[in-house]
């Protein structure tokens, strides 16, 4: 596996088209470029209203909700979101943040880098051994690839079991349990060395 960093902090006034490549043996190329609305959003519409994607939260929101949802948040100076990319086909969506100017953090004692974290896997249309936690711990490394972050934040629902056990074999680490306005939450930690220590000690299916 190899990956190519080119991310370009100052995404919002000059974005590249691709921020961050990982290849992987047998997959190929995953690529992250920032979302753009206009163009992806019937994409994520048709993900987030799909009910495997009920966590999500979005389940009930017409394409035009959805759209405003998305020129908001991309508005936000302290908020992004990127295409995950694979054979020229979108795969993901991840949301990216800092936990500090979110409404996470007033739930702890948030850090000035702490990166807050979203995945959605889009709807496979085949079976790819790995394939999930492939994506995840691309996210991942793109996140630390960042030298100021030391620490991604996590607020997965309590009944979405399945991220429990993908956030954890990534290395995150649970600290409680929150009530947020919208849901009951798990709050979790990865540090780079948690991340680091995960990679070398699994090798998952998922």
């Amino acid at each position: 596996m190899s990956a190519k960093n080119v991310i370009n902090t100052n995404y919002k006034n000059n974005t590249p088209a691709v921020v961050y490549t990982k290849t992987i043996e047998g997959l190929g190329d995953i690529s992250l470029r920032p979302m753009h609305v206009a163009s992806d959003i019937k994409t994520i519409h048709e993900w987030v209203t799909q009910p495997y994607a009920a966590f999500w939260g979005m389940e009930k929101n017409t394409l035009e909700e959805a759209t405003t949802i998305y020129n908001d948040l991309l508005a936000l100076p302290y908020h992004d979101a990127f295409i995950g990319i694979l054979d020229g086909a979108p795969i993901f969506l991840m949301e990216r943040y800092e936990a500090s100017k979110d409404i996470i953090g007033s739930y702890y004692n948030a850090l000035a880098n702490d990166i807050g974290m979203h995945i959605l896997v889009g709807p496979p249309t085949k079976r790819i051994p790995s394939f999930t936690w492939n994506i995840f711990t691309t996210v991942m490394e793109f996140l630390f690839s960042d030298p100021a972050t030391n620490r991604v934040v996590v607020e997965p629902d309590s009944n979405n079991k399945k991220i429990h056990v993908l956030n954890k074999r990534a290395g995150f680490k649970y600290q409680k349990e929150i009530q947020l306005p919208h849901k009951k939450a798990h709050l979790a930690f990865c540090e780079r060395i948690d991340f680091e220590k995960a990679i070398k000690t699994n090798a998952a299916t998922i």
